[in-house]
């Protein structure tokens, strides 16, 4: 069973950070795709049930960049 997260992500200039953010989420075991749109400043994560928001969020400030889970 997998799941599709958004969050609102602050701190994007460029493609580069899309990218960034995109490879440190699909590192995490149980990702299955993680797209990242710098224009709109949203990373929409496709997770099966071993990965939560908290988790995705914490990945996302790691790379230094502010997070928000948006409820779907």
């Amino acid at each position: 069973m997998t799941a599709t997260y958004v969050f609102r992500v602050q701190g994007m200039h460029c493609a580069s950070c899309g990218m960034l953010i995109d490879e440190a989420l699909e590192d995490i075991p149980g990702v299955t795709c993680s797209t990242t749109s710098v224009k709109a400043g949203r990373t929409t994560v496709i997770a099966d049930s071993r990965v939560g928001p908290t988790e995705l969020a914490a990945t996302i400030v790691a790379a230094g960049y502010v997070a928000t889970h948006e409820e779907t």
